[in-house]
């Protein structure tokens, strides 16, 4: 009995910790009468980040290009290039109507992507291969460390207390949660 409960009171902390770190992340809305006249962005190096300035699909790959041709020593445009047709020739078919679409294996696909912009950059596979884990590396570490600033923030402001904030930053770290940008729009 005690062993339940104290199992239920840690799934509810680590779950009022979630919740609270989300809420911290949380950005404001912007007033639709007051238009921003910034242009920040905070984009990940793969790409997979905010792009305030660039909206939509073709902005994380401008920044996978950017970061790849840098690790590859090729011009961006020739990555950008490749990216795109390697992105087009991997992309998972669309299912027969009435059929639900199957989530494809992220590893899978970054193998067949690492094998399809080798051949179109004629460059080592295994050089493209380590290029995107490196990116990725680079990524994951950016995430953390702006999760860990969010949540130190929010005990700061006592939103969380330092345990909450240790138990999200270690769910995250296990990849049990996502350490993302944000709330998704």
């Amino acid at each position: 009995m005690r062993m339940t409960l104290a199992l239920a009171g840690g799934t509810a902390l680590l779950g009022a910790g979630i919740g609270a770190a989300t809420l911290a992340n949380a950005e404001p809305t912007p007033s639709p009468t007051a238009p921003s006249t910034s242009s920040s962005a905070s984009t990940a190096p793969d790409g997979r980040g905010v792009d305030r300035d660039h909206h939509g699909p073709g902005a994380k790959d401008s920044t996978l290009a950017k970061s790849l041709a840098e690790k590859l020593g090729l011009e961006e445009d020739v990555v950008s290039e490749a990216l795109q047709a390697a992105r087009e020739a991997n992309r998972p078919e669309k299912p027969a109507d009435g059929e639900k679409a199957e989530r494809p294996d992220p590893a899978e696909q970054r193998a067949a992507l690492a094998k399809t912009l080798a051949e179109k950059l004629g460059v080592d596979e295994a050089k493209v291969t380590t290029a995107l884990t490196e990116i990725d590396e680079a990524r994951q570490a950016e995430r953390t460390a702006e999760l860990k600033s969010r949540l130190d923030q929010a005990v700061s402001d006592g939103t969380l207390t330092r345990a909450e904030a240790d138990a999200v930053l270690k769910a995250a770290e296990a990849g049990l949660i996502q350490a993302g940008g944000g709330p998704r729009r």
